[in-house]
Order: structure tokens, then C-alpha cells, then sequence
């Protein structure tokens, strides 16, 4: 059935060309090709409703045997018609992702069954976890504003979530209409609120139709309300087709709420366990940009303070995702963070006891990290003796060491060139990691760039080309900027990463950690 086309084209009082113009997707059911559903202003069917002929019968009284299978093809052609329809946007729904797309586009599909041009749908779980959201179809900020400031007990979705009775109505009777709420006459509906009516002449609506959204094991998700520009409700055809679509939707709706949650507690933990801000170093400025993929990934960083005005920075990257592979990255970086402390001068020997923790206590993961000490300013107590001749700030020393990690770029007005590191496996890939560590001296008004292998495999690129990305995005930041690490890291991000750190399609984390030595 999905190569037949079906077609809702909305009521003429409806009509608006965002909503009912020819889709060119010969896939799209909003191209009205067809008058399946095509319902009058009231909802009722013109010459022909759920697909039964209403043919006068013949001067006998009874239809002929033509009459009669020719009616029945008529209702098997309307059953086709509404399971291709059906068929289609559910199909649109269930490629959603997240659930602002997927309240979009029930709002969408809604819109087109009930032959209406706008609406709203309004996210409130009933077990009170959250998240709680509105979302429009064409109405903006300002209009969902307008609708909130009637009373609650004057709309129909809010009755919905609130569980009040319909007004006059005893709780039972009031609980069977909440089922669907049409108020197909709002201007010339006398009990209506008055604040209702005029908040609906303001936003040029005359009708709504509500039903509510539920799906165990959490029961109401919500509401949804459409709205019509003059006074019209679906009819009995269009509800059923809409009540089959909205309890689809309203479990597309729950497990895309139950991934959103655990998203939302993976990001939660994942920030808890990164530094909240970046710490104050004397003659040193940092900056971080960092970004999860949608299952939460084992990428981190680290920027510690040291005795004596050193500073110890990291990166590293666990094997994995999920819940999981962040606990695991937390207890990497608490660890590090404690070698460092006790023998954070010597990075190979940070990476060496690393090592032997992960081979005792996750012994079926691995990790990539790279640890750098900068040492005290020259002259500083702890830090080592000015240079004879240099009137201005030295250089100061940074020793670094890699475990399988990306190396190091160093970018100044005189050179954008990667630090060239020994190559070495990752953490828990060898009986025993050790590699020689790297001195470097960034001159004054340098910057160090460590990052994460994501940063480059997002750019779906090989990994030497993405090297070479990288260069050229960190050899091409403006000079005027080039003393901000901060505009440094985003204008390398968006040299990279054109579709930006949130890009919902990637599953790589990304991290980028800029360290600049101040003049």
C-alpha cells in the first residue's frame, strides 16, 4: 500500500498554503490528490462519507446488484485510501529521532486528519519526571503566550491535563468527554469564558479539537488541541482516523521521553564529573568546548592546579558509551587527578601508574589519554630562574606524555606545527605502558590546542585529512584574535565542525582544550 498516494486536503475554511500546497515527495500524504477524507466545514461528507454511496435507491426501492458492488468498491477504495494514509505518517513519525521532532510532526499529521491549519500539543508527563514542554503549529511565542493567559478551566487541553469535569457535567460524565473535546463554535458558544473567546477573535480561531496522549507505563504524556479558523469539527471518519494515529503516536511518544530521560541523566552525571570551571592560573588563559554524542560517550578533560603555580592539563578518551563508559571515565579522571597531585612533574609516571590501576580495576577497557605539566612561571617561587638577557615574560617549559592519543598543536604568530609525541599504545592495551615524554617551551603569546579524536572524526573525513583540517583551521585564525583563547577554540570548532557541537546525527564526542601563555 505504500506506493498508492493518499490525500486529506483541509476544509477550504482551513485552507493555507503552508499546510495544504502539493507536496513534490510523491510519498508525502499531504498532496491532495485525492478527496478521500475531504469533510464539508461541519465535518459531515458532501456527496460521499466513509466511503458509502448515498446513491438514491432505484424506482423499485432496492439498489440493483451494480449499485450495491460498486458501493462496497467504493468503501474498500475508502479503507485503502485511510490504511495508506495511516500508513504514511506513521512512517514519518516513527523516523523521528528526538521529541521535539516527533510533537512536531504529530501536530503536523494531526492537522492534516482533522482538517485543521493550526494547533498545539503540549508535553506534561503525569508521573511529574519531566520534561514539560509546549509546542506550536503556526502559532508563535506570542500566541501560546495569549492561550495561557485563560483560565485553565476554559481550555479544553488544559481540562485534559488537569482531570476537572467537563463544565455541567458530574466526574464520570465529565471523564468519558475528556476522551476528546470539540467546541466547534467558540464565537457563538454563550458559556464559554469570555477571556476565551476573546483570546480566540485575537488569534483568528473559531473551533478546537482536543484529545489527550497516553501510553503506559506512564499514562497521560499530554494533550493536543487543534484549532480552526472558522466553526467546524472533524467527523466521525476523521476522529477514527485520528484516534488510531494519536495512540501510535502517543508510544513513539513514551519511548522517545524514556531515552530523553536517560540521555538527560548520562549529560547530567557526565557534567558533574568534568570540571565545573576552568581554573585560574597565573600567565596561563584557558578555554574548553566540549560536546557528548546522543548515547553519552567516555571523552573528558582536566586543567588542575599544581603547588608553586604549575599547571597539569589532560585529555583522554574511554572505550564505549552510555552510562557505563562515563562512571568509567570519572573514576579515570579522579585517578589522574591524584597521581598528578603526588608526581604530576613527571607525566610518563602519571600514565605509568594510570596504566596499572586500569589493568587492575577495568581490565576489559581501554583508553587513550595524554597528560602535560607546565611548570612555575620563571622567577616564581618553585619555578625556575629567569633567563639572563630577557626583559620580557620567558618561556616556560611544558613535559608532556601520550598513551595513544592525539598529539598536541601549538599555535603562534610564528608557527601552527602538531608537537611530534612517541607513539605508544593506548592505556590497558599493553602487560606495561611506558613511553618517553616530550618537552616543549610555547613562547609568550602561543597557544597550546589538546584535543579528542572526535574532533576529527566528525569531520567523516580520513584521519590525515582531518589532520590537515585541523592545521589549516588553527593556522588560519585571525591574528586579531589569536591572544583570545576563547575565539581561537570557536573559530576552530567552526572551521571543523561547519554543522556545529550539537550535530544530532554524530555519535562522537568532542573536546578541545586551549591553553594560552600569556605575554
Amino acid at each position: 500500500m505504500a506506493g498508492i498516494e493518499p490525500a486529506l486536503p483541509a476544509p477550504a475554511h482551513t485552507a493555507d498554503p503552508q499546510v495544504t500546497a502539493p507536496s513534490t515527495d510523491p510519498t508525502d500524504p499531504a498532496d491532495p490528490a485525492s478527496g478521500a477524507l475531504a469533510d464539508g466545514p461541519s465535518g459531515t461528507a458532501g456527496t460521499e462519507q466513509d466511503g458509502t454511496r448515498t446513491d438514491a435507491p432505484g424506482a423499485a426501492g432496492e439498489p440493483s446488484p451494480v449499485d450495491r458492488i460498486a458501493a462496497v468498491q467504493d468503501r474498500l477504495a475508502g479503507w485503502i485510501s485511510d490504511l495508506s494514509t495511516l500508513h504514511d505518517l506513521t512512517e514519518r513519525l516513527a523516523r523521528t529521532r528526538t521529541l521535539d521532532d516527533a510533537l512536531r510532526e504529530l501536530l503536523r499529521a494531526g492537522a492534516f486528519l482533522v482538517g485543521a491549519r493550526r494547533g498545539l500539543v503540549v508535553l506534561a508527563p503525569q508521573d511529574g519526571l519531566g520534561p514539560e514542554t509546549t509546542v506550536g503549529l503556526g502559532l508563535g511565542h506570542a500566541d501560546i503566550g495569549h492561550l495561557e493567559t485563560v483560565p485553565r478551566r476554559a481550555l479544553s487541553y488544559a481540562r485534559m491535563l488537569d482531570g476537572l469535569p467537563e463544565p455541567g457535567a458530574g466526574d464520570d460524565a465529565g471523564a468519558e468527554a475528556r476522551t476528546e473535546i470539540a467546541e466547534p463554535d467558540i464565537p457563538g458558544e454563550k458559556d464559554l469564558d469570555p477571556r476565551l473567546r476573546e483570546v480566540a477573535a485575537r488569534l483568528g480561531y473559531a473551533a478546537s479539537y482536543a484529545v489527550p496522549l497516553t501510553a503506559g507505563p506512564i499514562g497521560r504524556l499530554g494533550a493536543a488541541v487543534w484549532l480552526y479558523d472558522e466553526p467546524a469539527e472533524p467527523g466521525d471518519r476523521r476522529r477514527h482516523l485520528v484516534g488510531l494515529y494519536r495512540a501510535h503516536a502517543a508510544e513513539h511518544l513514551a519511548r522517545l521521553l524514556e531515552l530523553h530521560r536517560s540521555r538527560q541523566a548520562a549529560r547530567t552525571l557526565r557534567d558533574e564529573l568534568l570540571p565545573r570551571r576552568l581554573p585560574r592560573i597565573p600567565g596561563v588563559r584557558l578555554a574548553v568546548r566540549h560536546a557528548t554524542g546522543p548515547r553519552g560517550g567516555g571523552d573528558w578533560y582536566d586543567a588542575l592546579p599544581l603547588p608553586d603555580g604549575a599547571l597539569g592539563l589532560a585529555v583522554g578518551s574511554v572505550t564505549g558509551s552510555g552510562p557505563s563508559a562515563v562512571a568509567a571515565m570519572g573514576r579515570l579522571r579522579a585517578s589522574l587527578r591524584a597521581y598528578a597531585v603526588m608526581e604530576g612533574e613527571d607525566p610518563v609516571a602519571v600514565l605509568s601508574d594510570l596504566e596499572l590501576l586500569m589493568r587492575l580495576t577495568e581490565p576489559a577497557r581501554s583508553a587513550t589519554a595524554l597528560f602535560a605539566f607546565t611548570e612555575p612561571p620563571p622567577g616564581s617561587p618553585g619555578g625556575p630562574p629567569v633567563p639572563a638577557g630577557i626583559g620580557g615574560p620567558a618561556p616556560r617549559k611544558m613535559v608532556l606524555a601520550g598513551a595513544g592519543h592525539c598529539p598536541p598543536l601549538v599555535l603562534g604568530d610564528l608557527r601552527a606545527e602538531f608537537v611530534e609525541t612517541s607513539l605508544s599504545a593506548p592505556l590497558g592495551m599493553l602487560a606495561c605502558w611506558e613511553a618517553p615524554s616530550v618537552e616543549i617551551e610555547p613562547a609568550p603569546g602561543e597557544t597550546v590546542l589538546l584535543y579528542s579524536d572526535g574532533l576529527l572524526h566528525r569531520t567523516g573525513e580520513p584521519m590525515d585529512r582531518a589532520f590537515a583540517r585541523l592545521h589549516s583551521a588553527a593556522a588560519g585564525v585571525p591574528r586579531a584574535i589569536r591572544h583570545d583563547p576563547e575565539a581561537v577554540v570557536d573559530h576552530v570548532v567552526r572551521t571543523m565542525l561547519p554543522q556545529g557541537l550539537d550535530d544530532p546525527s554524530s555519535e562522537e564526542d568532542v573536546v578541545l582544550l586551549a591553553a594560552y601563555f600569556e605575554e
